[in-house]
């Protein structure tokens, strides 16, 4: 065992706490001790008498924490059998005249013509799987330990870390799929399919806040979402029009959805995923300074750390920004848009389905070890006949 003498940095140290002198520089790479692997210990393996024997492990702690995963919740049902998705919808039949309020003598009413309603179906029939792949040899690793429950923790912690790793893989495909709809709602809403010019106005469905913030307001502009979120005027305008898109949703209307159709979301089906920088900035400059807070405060949301990824350093531009390629009349449409601060959708927009988790085993007899293989089945989809509203901040350069 490696022991340093700390007497000068605990005088030092004391000194600092009673007063005595001013704060300084104190090296702690003598005190907080930081880990090593076994083959790097050296001298540092060995006990302090005859420095011959091998310092025994006194403790073993297996780092084994379950993740649950920060994605917003759009898991729906799941089935046994059968594959296919089906969603039916009807639209809504025309008014014609009501003839009880205009009679005419003579005329004759003809009520046996068949009206059929018009009902179509989309059918959602794809699924993604991925595994994960371990071996798991309980013989050969029992000598590293002293008893049978340090034994099941390992393979415990071992278990644990393949199931994070599978959440963390789950959460990325659940916001891959709300990025696809935020991309195609883009897309869709400036006319050109491929989301040129987001930056540059603003559309019904894809409403960008900074742009609309910048024409009412045009001598207090703002170049991009970091600025604008340190401006209390510019939150309480963006928590204004969100808002109002709550409300605004719950009537039926053609306006919020790419396919056009009559659709209306009631608050308890609505779900909103908002930045959770903006959600913070929105705390901070809505509420710190306001007795009626109910009055400002954003509409109820699930929070994200960024769309696609943190970048290198969480900047405001990587965590708003997503890049993604879409189908599209080119088959393959990229779209690049940044600013993003939030999304509101219908609960039947989008969501994951018919997840399926499970764990197959094969023993090998001859070298006596365990393959597991941890799969991960679901269905990803989007309807665009369902409301979805995206809004972010952006100005072209």
């Amino acid at each position: 065992m490696q022991v340093e003498q700390i007497y000068q940095i605990v005088n030092a140290i004391t000194n600092e706490v009673l007063g005595d002198s001013a704060v300084v520089n104190e090296d702690l790479s003598n005190v907080v001790e930081i880990g090593d692997a076994i083959a790097n210990l050296g001298s540092a393996a060995f006990e302090n008498y005859t420095r011959s024997l091998i310092d025994h492990i006194g403790k073993v702690v297996f780092v084994n924490r379950p993740y649950s995963g920060s994605a917003p919740s759009v898991l729906m049902d799941s089935w046994e059998y059968g594959s296919v998705l089906e969603k039916i919808q009807a639209e809504m039949p025309t008014a014609q005249a009501n003839d009880s309020w205009n009679l005419q003598d003579g005329q004759t009413y003809v009520q046996d013509t068949f009206r059929k309603p018009s009902v179509s179906a989309k059918f959602y029939n794809s699924k993604t799987t991925f595994e994960t792949q371990m071996s798991f040899a309980e013989r050969q690793v029992k000598s590293a330990f002293d008893n049978v429950s340090q034994l099941n923790a390992f393979f415990s912690m071992i278990d644990t870390s393949i199931y994070n790793g599978q959440t963390v893989k789950t959460d990325s495909l659940i916001m891959r799929t709300i990025n696809n709809a935020i991309a195609h709602t883009i897309a869709n809403s400036f006319g050109n399919g491929t989301g040129t010019g987001y930056d540059a106005g603003t559309s019904v469905k894809a409403v960008n806040l900074l742009y609309m913030y910048n024409q009412e307001y045009p001598n207090n502009t703002h170049t991009d979402l970091a600025s604008a979120m340190s401006d209390p005027r510019f939150i309480r305008f963006a928590s204004y029009n969100m808002a109002l898109y709550e409300d605004r949703m719950k009537k039926l209307s053609k306006l919020f959805n790419i396919g056009g159709k009559a659709r209306f979301t009631p608050k308890d089906r609505l779900h909103f995923v908002m930045l959770n920088d903006f959600a913070k900035a929105a705390d901070v400059y809505n509420q710190s300074d306001t007795f009626h807070d109910q009055f400002t405060a954003l509409p109820n949301a699930e929070t994200v750390p960024y769309w696609q990824g943190s970048g290198v350093n969480y900047d405001t531009n990587s965590i708003s920004s997503i890049n993604v390629t879409i189908d599209g009349a080119n088959d393959g449409v990229d779209i690049v848009a940044n600013g993003i601060i939030g999304v509101m959708f219908d609960r039947d927009a989008l969501g994951v389905c018919n997840q399926d988790r499970r764990v197959t085993t094969h023993y090998n007899a001859r070298a006596e070890f365990f393959n597991n293989w941890y799969k991960v089945d679901a269905q990803y989809f989007n309807d665009f006949n369902e409301n979805i509203v995206v809004f972010y901040a952006a100005v072209s350069s």
